[in-house]
């Protein structure tokens, strides 16, 4: 069984939400540090032609402090706002911004319950079954080097295969994992593109943009447009 392990990000790229499709387990790795200046509470959107960032603050936000214990602002209106703008006229606006909105504004502002919302509405709206918890809930030695947490980890919730995304191909020996029952894979997005209602295609948003201008159907088909290394 295949299982991922990554920060809680608030609406992050499609790579990360092809991770957690691509597996039977996600665990959001919310005991480790916050990462300043990261995806965990911004990401960007493109308005009229130009990529704009969106950035929810975070009160008492530390490199310091773990990421289950910090919270998001309840100030969004402006983002919410912001998004409207952006894409009123993008064919999955009325499907999409109500529950994106919902989402924003929810009531429990702990990052890691409102990044996995985020995650599970927008499965939901695809019809894809995931299986989501939060590393913080378990219970495993947290003193243990970086790559025997993830192993632990895997392990913990039934796994004996382990996905990273790319970039941490510099950081985990495929070696190190297979001496402990692992195996490790990384997942290697393929090249796609859609229509943003403009001439050039500008990759790497929000999932929001992906989920504006496409279909479910389409929306799924880029889920799958990857392969695993």
């Amino acid at each position: 069984m295949k299982v991922a392990v990554m920060q809680p990000y608030l609406f992050p790229a499609l790579s990360y939400f092809q991770l957690v499709g691509g597996v039977e387990r996600f665990v959001l790795y919310d005991d480790v540090n916050y990462i300043s200046r990261g995806f965990i509470n911004r990401n960007s959107v493109l308005d009229q032609g130009k990529v704009r960032r969106f950035s929810v603050p975070v009160p008492g936000a530390s490199i310091n402090r773990r990421i289950c214990e910090l919270a998001f602002s309840p100030e969004v209106s402006g983002i919410i706002e912001g998004l409207r703008h952006a894409y009123s006229r993008a064919p999955q606006f009325a499907a999409v911004y109500p529950w994106v909105r919902e989402v924003l504004s929810g009531e429990d502002r702990d990052i890691t319950t409102l990044c996995r919302h985020a995650i599970e509405a927008t499965f939901d709206y695809l019809d894809w079954p995931v299986s989501i918890t939060r590393a913080s809930r378990l219970d495993y030695d947290r003193d243990q080097s970086a790559a025997d947490r993830l192993i632990t980890i895997t392990r913990l919730q039934g796994g004996d295969h382990y996905v990273n995304s790319l970039g941490g191909q510099r950081l985990y020996d495929r070696e190190a994992f297979a001496a402990r029952g692992v195996r490790l894979s990384f997942l290697q997005p393929r090249e796609v593109d859609y229509s943003q209602g403009q001439k050039s295609f500008v990759p790497q948003l929000s999932m929001i943009d992906v989920l504006m201008w496409c279909s479910r159907d389409r929306v799924g088909e880029l889920l799958e447009a990857y392969d695993l290394i």
